[in-house]
């Protein structure tokens, strides 16, 4: 249907607003030509008139509801906007005077008014329009009323009902041209009211055109007498432009157009002239008012807002970590004084001591009788100080009272003095206490610590003692070491053996062995190593010990502290370093371990505990230097590798585990950072902690620092698993010696390989190694790998079928597989790997590990603490976001102009697809770019639901902001009729539902489709929405389109702002797309419920397809 068509069959459902029109005439009342020049009888007679058409207004109010609901808000208003004349009624005094007092013989009735509208519906165009033949104009009876522009009066005897919607009164006398003011179709011989923003001057005759202008109708042919007439149509824009108020001019009444002055604008249809703003450029007859100044003002403040919260967030950082690292400064210098203070007491100590053991031997070699004051001093000496040479262990003849209440004073001391005297110059034997006594007594602990000085001292004191007994471990006895260890609170950690029996692992449907017949022990305080040659599964037997080998099936047995029991139950307390260095790029060494330990580290323990945790292995991995750093990334660069891989470390240290596994930490260090590491793990180890690493080809140095090696064969076999001082001694047996200067575990790997082979004399093949261990040990060994041995074979063949697979991961019946029946077993395996890897994640096990950590809530505050300052420190990516988006503003507020024809449907069509494009490139790099880390920390056990919620809120700057940004320029470039309020409202709903299906499209795709996506996506849904065919799927698809509701949002917020004579184009034009002027509420809800939803199913992705 084209544009006059669908134009003049919308008109039809605007009739009941002329019907209202028409209601003040119902009471016709006599005015003569007396009473037109009384200007007191017209407002009396006006004031009557509007009173009847305000209560009339309610016998059509159901009618209108029903019939133009989909484009009319409120009745009462929407009719005193369009059809109010009481303000400027002069133009019905004029009609009075022009018709000499008959104005209300010559007004349409409802029936009238019904075949008018009734005729555009069935004319095709306007040019050849015809309305239905009536009783006053048919094909016998044509007069001159029934031309366009001119009108005709019933007899003066007849009465009319002006709501009678069925008869036609018969209106053939005198006839005459139609009244200003009023519109006179053709084909009918009376006259309609025109709405207010109309102008309907009496045309006048054009001779060279022959026209009636201003209006397009022609004169009959054949009638000299008659002469251009009135309005002929009043209907939409696009069919009747010529009866609007044109822009740049503004008409009070439907007769009189002024043009606007300087300082005013006037749009196409005003009743009167708009107040330009004070910055904006209004010269006299001005369409609009070009308010760009205010959107460059916006959007300079928005920026300088957003400049001075950057730079004073980031200030805010580095003032903060510079106050923090004062206070550590402090810290130190007050443990380090205290220590000073102390060892310099404990030196004066000593040296009273030896002069008073000077002075007894004097007292011995000159006198053989007991000083006679010796009570007296004994009395003093037991209320002395302990560590002063008063407080030194009373002679034979000390009270009892004294021993029995000094007795724990006289073992400390007794093992320091044992200490001095073995040690005299070792500094670290005056250190049984760091600090000042009195200060430490009365110090602070566990909760009462507040500030951050007091939480640096009493770790760093803590420390400084730590050391200090250590110093002292080197040279005390055990059961002095054990003494000095109880003198300090240290939390004891739940230890976690673990055991495992004849551990097998096949790949599910193609019957291959990634791991066989593994047996052995991971004990608590020792560090084992796993070591092999490439292929020998040693990730595989990590990933077996975590209890999860997708895609497989695994056998044997696994104990836990000698339990059969889940280690899933424990995840709590074990701790899994990755291969890969997975450490947030944009945080400091300090801020990536601090965040580990305050999610992983048990809820109830104090603040300062948590400090000292972090202090503690930070020092312990040396990275108190560049503990302010960034970590860096690809493309900005911080720490070097190997800190960074002792922070990936620290990851797991801080959060205090019982088992840590470790996949290749050593992998790309040199021997220093390595060996700086295994010391680190080391001192780990001594808490308790049972450690287990895969390493390759460490040096001999480094491999001596191991208390446990497992060797694994290729195939998953296992050929040593014990202690490392023997592996040598039992390699030696089998006849594989390792020759002079060469590293051990090199020569093993290899044998191992196949690179080299054992002396003859051994009689030993490295496809043996594995059955020789398991006889060693005396396993269970399957027939299929004795076979390996020499002589063994014959007894193969009866027990292969019981024991089951081939060795070294072969693949039954490999050799007589096609290439459909490898393609079909590795759609199964891959099959089973997805299902078991959603098994995996779906799947719970009891807690087991005593350890509470931190809720829902608490987790999700440290997490949004951590994006805030990750999102502070990429303030540059922001700012070329926002420029982005500003440009597409200025683009298309300048050429996507938002016309009046369409209420703006094609401008916002464009920017519902722009900020949809970028926003959701945005959102993108949120789930994107920390996909590894995501998948990390919820391994170990923190809240899915807290990252999520902690991303979206963070995201929810951007959805406050970026329609902000953009409307700076796209509104005060175009500067439609609605108000910046709502566009803004719209904006913020769009803006909130793309992020949300950008988060959905970031997790369930890679990077470089989710991009594809987010561009395509936009643009097709927009054409599904905008789209014109006769289509009922494609009707029913565009129902549920997001940019169908953003966009209907945008031209019904800005339809709402068209009145008077613009209600036939309002409503045809919602017509035409489908749109409801009261669905604005509902548009925001969809959009939000959408964002929602989609947020639902990017979570539930998160959890559900995530790689463990």
């Amino acid at each position: 249907m084209g544009r006059r068509d669908s134009c003049f069959q919308e008109t039809t459902y605007v009739s009941f607003f002329v019907l209202l029109s028409l209601i003040f005439h119902q009471n016709v009342i006599c005015q003569d030509e007396r009473s037109l020049d009384n200007p007191a009888a017209n407002r009396l007679y006006n004031q009557f008139v509007f009173d009847k058409v305000s209560n009339l207004t309610e016998v059509f109010e159901d009618d209108i509801k029903r019939e133009l609901g989909f484009c009319i808000t409120n009745v009462k208003e929407d009719y005193n906007e369009a059809f109010n004349f009481s303000k400027k009624p002069d133009f019905l005094n004029a009609c009075g005077k022009s018709t000499k007092g008959d104005m209300m013989q010559r007004i349409c009735t409802a029936a009238e008014v019904r075949i008018y509208f009734n005729g555009l519906l069935g004319g095709p165009k306007r040019a050849t329009n015809y309305l239905k033949p009536n009783k006053n104009c048919n094909l016998s009876s044509w007069m001159s009323g029934c031309e366009p522009g001119w009108a005709c009066r019933t007899a003066k005897d007849v009465k009319v009902d002006l709501k009678d919607d069925k008869n036609v009164p018969v209106r053939t006398q005198q006839c005459a041209p139609c009244c200003a003011g009023f519109f006179c179709p053709r084909g009918i011989t009376c006259m309609i009211p025109c709405p207010l923003g109309a102008y309907c001057p009496e045309a006048e005759l054009n001779k060279t055109t022959g026209l009636c202008d201003p209006y397009h109708y022609q004169l009959p042919s054949g009638q000299p007498n008659h002469t251009c007439g009135g309005a002929d149509i009043w209907a939409d824009i696009g069919s009747s432009s010529e009866v609007f108020c044109s822009a740049g001019s503004f008409c009070p009444s439907t007769i009189d157009k002024l043009p606007c002055s300087k300082g005013h604008y006037c749009r196409t249809g005003s009743t009167a002239e708009l107040n330009c703003f004070k910055l904006a450029t209004c010269n006299p007859r001005s369409t609009n008012q070009n308010i760009t100044a205010y959107g460059i003002m916006l959007f300079a403040g928005l920026g300088f807002l957003l400049i001075i919260l950057y730079n004073c967030s980031d200030q805010v950082l580095a003032t903060r970590e510079r106050r923090q690292a004062k206070s550590r400064e402090k810290a130190v210098q007050s443990v380090r004084d205290s220590q000073s203070r102390e060892k310099w007491k404990s030196a004066k100590d000593i040296a009273k001591k030896h002069a008073t053991e000077l002075q007894q031997s004097f007292s011995r070699t000159f006198s053989r009788r007991k000083s006679m004051k010796q009570p007296d001093l004994m009395r003093g000496l037991s209320q002395a100080k302990p560590g002063s040479d008063a407080a030194l262990p009373p002679m034979s003849g000390s009270s009892s009272d004294t021993k029995k209440g000094k007795k724990k004073d006289k073992n400390k001391l007794t093992e320091m003095l044992h200490d001095i005297e073995q040690n005299p110059e070792d500094p670290g034997g005056f250190n049984l206490e760091i600090g000042d006594k009195n200060i430490k007594k009365h110090a602070p602990k566990g909760k009462a610590l507040h500030t951050q000085s007091q939480m640096f001292r009493y770790a760093y004191g803590q420390i400084e003692k730590e050391k200090a007994m250590q110093e002292q471990n080197k040279n005390l006895t055990f059961s002095g070491v054990i003494s000095m260890a109880n003198d300090i609170d240290i939390r004891k950690r739940p230890t976690i053996e673990v055991a495992f029996k004849d551990l097998t692992i096949t790949l599910k449907g193609k019957n291959k062995h990634l791991m066989r017949c593994v047996t052995g022990k991971l004990s608590p305080g020792r560090v084992s190593a796993v070591m092999g040659p490439s292929g020998a599964g040693k990730t595989t037997f990590l990933t077996a010990l975590t209890g999860k080998a997708p895609g497989c099936t695994m056998s044997g047995m696994i104990l836990v502290n000698g339990k059969v029991e889940s280690i899933q139950s424990y995840k709590k307390i074990i701790g899994f370093v990755p291969q890969d260095d997975i450490v947030h790029g944009n945080l400091t060494v300090e801020e990536n371990l601090w965040f580990s330990a305050r999610c992983r580290l048990p809820a109830d323990l104090p603040k300062p505990e948590k400090v000292l945790v972090v202090e503690r292995v930070i020092e312990s991995l040396g990275l108190q230097h560049v503990r302010d750093s960034l970590v860096g990334t690809v493309e900005k660069r911080g720490i070097s590798g190997g800190q960074r891989k002792r922070v990936n470390v620290g990851l797991e240290m801080v959060m205090e585990p019982s088992l840590l596994i470790l996949d290749e930490p050593t992998s790309g260090l040199d021997s220093s950072s390595s060996q700086l590491l295994l010391r680190a793990l080391r001192r780990e180890a001594l808490e308790g902690v049972n450690i287990c690493m895969v390493v390759h080809q460490p040096s001999y140095t480094l491999f001596r620092m191991f208390d446990d090696l497992i060797l694994l064969a290729k195939g998953g076999l296992i050929c040593y698993q014990g202690s490392v001082k023997n592996v040598e001694e039992y390699f030696s047996s089998l006849g594989i010696v390792v020759p002079e200067r060469v590293n051990p575990p090199d020569y093993y790997i290899d044998i191992l390989e196949g690179i080299l082979k054992p002396s003859t004399s051994s009689g030993v093949t490295y496809k043996q190694l594995p059955v020789r261990w398991m006889l060693h040990n005396g396993y269970q060994v399957p027939m299929d790998m004795l076979k390996s041995i020499e002589g063994m074979a014959s007894s193969a063949s009866a027990e292969n079928s019981a024991h089951g697979g081939s060795a070294h991961g072969s693949v039954v019946g490999d050799d007589g597989t096609s290439f459909a029946g490898e393609f079909w077993q590795d759609v199964k395996a891959n099959v089973e790997i997805k299902k078991d890897t959603l098994q995996n994640n779906f799947s719970s096990s009891g807690d087991l590990s005593a350890r509470e950590v931190p809720g829902v809530y608490q987790q999700y505050r440290y997490f949004l603490g951590r994006l805030g300052k990750q999102r502070l420190r990429e303030a540059r990516t922001l700012a070329v976001d926002y420029l982005i988006l500003l440009l597409a503003g200025i683009c298309l507020g300048t050429l996507a102009k938002v016309s009046d024809e369409t209420f703006g449907a094609m401008g916002y069509t464009y920017t519902v697809i722009a900020v949809s494009l970028l926003c959701k490139i945005t959102a993108l790099r949120s789930f994107s770019l920390d996909k590894l880390h995501y998948w990390r920390e919820s391994r170990a056990g923190m809240s899915s639901l807290a990252y999520f919620l902690a991303k979206d809120t963070v995201d929810h700057f951007n959805t406050i902001v970026k329609p902000l940004v953009y409307l700076s320029m796209f509104y005060f470039f175009n500067n439609p009729r609605s108000t910046v309020t709502d566009n803004y409202v719209v904006l913020i709903c769009l803006v909130y539902c793309v992020t949300g299906i950008a988060y959905a499209l970031a997790i369930l795709f890679e990077p470089g489709p989710a991009q594809l996506w987010s561009v395509l996506l936009p643009v097709v849904l927009t054409l599904i929405a905008t789209s014109t065919n006769d289509n009922k799927i494609v009707d029913s698809i565009s129902e549920l389109c997001y940019t169908r509701w953003a966009l209907e949002a945008f031209v019904v917020s800005n339809a709402q702002r068209y009145k008077g004579v613009w209600l036939i184009t309002r409503c045809g034009s919602l017509m035409e797309n489908g749109y409801n002027i009261k669905h604005f509420p509902r548009c925001l809800i969809f959009l939000t419920l959408t964002g929602i939803l989609s947020r639902g199913a990017a979570f539930f992705c998160m959890v559900t397809f995530q790689k463990k």
